[in-house]
């Protein structure tokens, strides 16, 4: 046994540091946290003193158990998580409940998994520091409070299955005020009026009015005016201008820059960012600090010179401008500069070199540019025509790196042809194209957490759980329409003729976009009316100050918990009990037929239309919103044709072909077969000849493509990809089958597989209940309950049994015990 045991949190992380310690060193992991809040009672005593009560959750207890066994045969424990809030919390956790002793126990950080960083750890060990512990528990147990406690509300008031958090209700509300100014923003039109002219030595460039015209008719008019004029050069000024490089990466730098030019979720680049660190080819990915260590700048001035040449290079200092920045750690960079590219996979790759050459771009001498701008006049009336222009003088940081913006419609300036005062142009065209005032741009995951930064909302760790959460809620969507098509006019002036055009152009598109649902509409709404202090940008932003504050020891956390949880409580039983149901509720009219109103709103199952009161005699009808309908777009025509299902379209094969809608969508009934249409198919629009064609897709699909055990199996494609279904069991099936061409072999190997998978899990959880398992002869299981042993029968398929037939089958077979009568 290793004289000293060090605990991280990551099987990863811990291969990579054994590498740096030698053989008195032992590397276990912790697999993250061992203990946290109990997930069926709220866990903190707020009838008290509001101190929460940790567990270790049933999955973690083995982990506990050895590391505790190892932690008694070692001389010394070093626990090695993370340097931040969370990892300081993971220590404690780990000190609490492995029993450790302040004596044989070392706290040791680093921002970066190498040799040096390590022996530099090991030579240097703290005490746990609990500010930063009681910041995260703060965190914790207010985060738990707020969710536990809204939550119910919501149930009752709105409908089951909902939750609310205070940083998640938070970034759902940026995204619903986002998409109410966008349906609320009524477009301008203008006419842009832009001129091609020629020079002398045949270059061509473009220039246009500063200025819009705000009808058909003055550009019209001004076209007209320049009919025949003379265009001169009448002023030129040439300015020098320089660029400097963008910051090294803090988190929400990478995962905004990750968004922009490899187009990862903000989960996916934290994702891989962890497996870059924990490999040790960057530094702690969890950080607001935009600060180099020396080293760094020293080891990124040498790459520089070595690479690109002496003039290239340009130390510099950063400051972090972020409220509330948490500890002095270093930003995201390479471990070594001088690695310009690793070999992991794809993703990292990629990811890695993005790292590499912001931190390297950072180090290196500005963008030397020199800026034009050219005024060209005409003879015939008094509007000027402006160009913008500039010429690299030096590329400096370019040479490597520019950063991405979120601008979509951003013009570059490009570079202009020689030009002198008095240069006389030749007009190739002027064209006055009719423009549009454009809607704000909706969230992207990496504009949405720009925002959240700049509000002062969340911190590093929080932004991927945060965005993941509230997409996994459904409470906002990824857009998937292209947009609509919009018709523009533009008059082109060639020569001595106007030429008139309509033209058409993308608006409105959505795709990839954060785009808030009706649930989430309605959600937003209800906590905005009745809990606007918790929903408050700057309340959120005080809160994350605080947590500072108590990191930094300036401010008791039981305290503030305390004095936030009195407040809140009674306004939570008040709205409980005060509020109105909240059912997004919006008349779309009257019904032709029956006079009755038609209303859009929240059901049971999701967003519906209803004809009819619910205290009317006669039932009201129900049918449920198609694909991409929404409660607040639906109109009252949709909604009619909704009425219209189920329909019978005609008949195939001697049986009646129908169209209808469930509650999972709509779909085709034919015989006992039920076809799903895609999901932006209009289920009213449904010919007999497609839903012959998606019927044959079905039965071919269903089609079984071989036998297990006399069973047919058969394969399809589902929302987590390719599986296999066998005996009511789905099973899925990855990369490594050609799922096209899938053999006998390959589906009795995934059959086996999986039974066996089904086996381990339930073997589990018979272990939790004292019951043990072991294989015996010819592929069966014994069944052990103290010293009662009993062998299943082949028959008896052990990976569907389940606990309450295993101890049925223990009952049977277990001994009787003998009673004697009294005499």
């Amino acid at each position: 046994m290793a004289k000293n045991l060090v605990i991280v949190e990551s099987p990863a992380k811990a291969k990579t540091i054994e590498k740096f310690l030698g053989k008195d060193f032992q590397v276990e992991s912790s697999f993250g946290h061992i203990a946290d809040l109990p997930s069926n009672e709220i866990g903190i005593n707020v009838d008290g003193d509001f101190m929460p009560k940790y567990i270790v959750s049933t999955d973690k207890k083995a982990v506990v158990k050895k590391l505790k066994d190892l932690a008694k045969k070692a001389d010394t424990v070093w626990l090695a998580s993370d340097e931040d809030r969370e990892g300081e919390a993971i220590a404690w956790h780990l000190f609490e409940q492995l029993k450790l002793k302040d004596a044989t126990t070392k706290r040791i950080v680093f921002h970066e998994i190498t040799q040096k960083a390590i022996l530099k750890a090991i030579e240097n060990p703290r005490n746990i520091d609990y500010n930063l512990v009681n910041a995260q528990q703060a965190r914790r147990v207010l985060d738990r409070l707020v969710g536990y406690e809204l939550s119910p509300v919501l149930w009752r008031k709105i409908k089951g299955g909902l939750s609310a958090g205070r940083v998640q209700s938070v970034a759902v509300r940026l995204i619903v005020e986002k998409e109410r100014d966008i349906i609320n923003f009524k477009p301008q039109a203008s006419y842009k009026v832009i001129a091609e002219f020629i020079t002398s030595e045949n270059k061509k460039f473009k220039a246009s009015l500063p200025k819009n015209f705000q009808t058909k008719e003055e550009a019209e008019s001004f076209l007209k005016s320049c009919i025949g004029a003379n265009f001169k050069v009448e002023n030129l000024e040439t300015k020098p201008a320089t660029k400097s490089p963008a910051a090294p990466f803090t988190t929400s730098t990478l995962q905004q820059e990750a968004s922009r030019k490899l187009y990862f979720p903000v989960a996916k680049t934290m994702v891989i960012a962890q497996r870059l660190y924990e490999a040790g080819f960057i530094t702690y990915m969890r950080t607001d600090s935009v600060n180099l260590s020396e080293d760094a700048k020293n080891d990124a001035k040498q790459e520089i010179i070595s690479s690109f040449g002496k003039e290239y290079s340009k130390p510099r200092n950063y400051t972090t401008k972020t409220k509330g920045a948490q500890e002095a750690h270093e930003a995201i960079r390479p471990t070594n500069m001088s690695q310009q590219s690793v070999s992991v996979d794809f993703d990292q790759d990629r990811l890695y070199d993005l790292i590499w050459k912001r931190a390297i771009a950072s180090q290196m001498s500005d963008m030397q540019v020199e800026r034009t701008n050219v005024r060209v006049e005409n003879g015939n009336n008094s509007q000027v025509f402006t160009a913008n222009g500039e010429m690299i003088k030096f590329e400096g940081f370019l040479k490597v790196y520019l950063e991405g913006t979120d601008n979509e419609d951003e013009e570059q300036e490009g570079m202009l042809p020689n030009l002198s005062i008095g240069d006389a142009l030749i007009n190739e065209n002027i064209t006055a194209t009719e423009r549009y005032t454009k809607a704000p741009y909706r969230y992207t995951e990496a504009s949405l957490v720009k925002s959240l930064e700049e509000l002062g909302i969340g911190r590093p760790s929080t932004y991927a759980p945060t965005i993941s959460t509230i997409q996994r809620r459904e409470y906002v969507d990824k857009g998937t329409i292209d947009g609509d098509d919009r018709s523009y006019t533009q008059l082109k002036l060639k020569g001595h003729e106007i030429i008139e055009k309509t033209l058409t152009e993308k608006v409105g598109s959505d795709k990839g976009k954060l785009v808030p649902t009706d649930i989430g509409n309605i959600v937003n709404d209800f906590l905005v009316e009745n809990f606007s202090n918790i929903l408050d940008f700057g309340f959120t932003a005080k809160v994350e100050s605080e947590f500072d504050d108590i990191a930094e020891g300036k401010e008791d956390w039981i305290v503030m918990i305390k004095d936030f949880y009195n407040k809140f409580h009674p306004q939570v039983e008040h709205v409980a009990e005060n509020a109105d149901r909240a059912k997004g509720e919006r008349l779309l009219g009257i019904d032709p037929e029956s006079k009755k109103n038609i209303y859009a709103r929240l059901g049971r199952f999701g967003a519906m239309v209803q004809i009819g009161e619910a205290t009317d005699e006669e039932k009201p009808k129900f049918a449920s919103l198609q694909g991409d309908q929404t409660l607040t777009s639906i109109t009252i025509e949709e909604a009619l044709d909704l009425f219209k299902l189920p329909k019978k379209i005609g008949e195939h094969e001697g049986k009646e072909v129908v169209v209808a809608v469930g509650r999972f969508g709509p779909y085709i009934k034919f015989d006992e077969l039920f076809v799903s249409l895609p999901k932006d198919e209009n289920p009213m629009a449904v010919d007999m000849e497609r839903a012959v064609e998606l019927i044959q897709e079905k039965q071919q699909a269903d089609a079984p493509i071989g036998t297990y055990d006399k069973l047919p199996v058969q394969k399809g494609v589902g929302r987590f990809g390719p599986f296999i279904k066998w005996n009511n069991i789905f099973i899925n099936v990855n990369k490594k089958y050609d799922f096209d061409n899938l053999t006998q072999a390959n589906i009795e190997e995934l059959i086996e597989d999986k039974k066996q998978k089904e086996i381990d899990k339930v073997i589990h959880h018979w272990k939790e209940e004292g019951i043990k398992v072991e294989k015996a002869r010819w592929g069966r299981f014994n069944i052990i309950k103290g010293k009662t042993k009993i062998e299943l029968p082949k028959t008896v398929d052990a990976s569907i049994l389940t606990l309450e037939e295993v101890k049925e089958i223990i009952e049977k077979k277990s001994p009787k015990k003998k009673t004697t009568k009294k005499k």
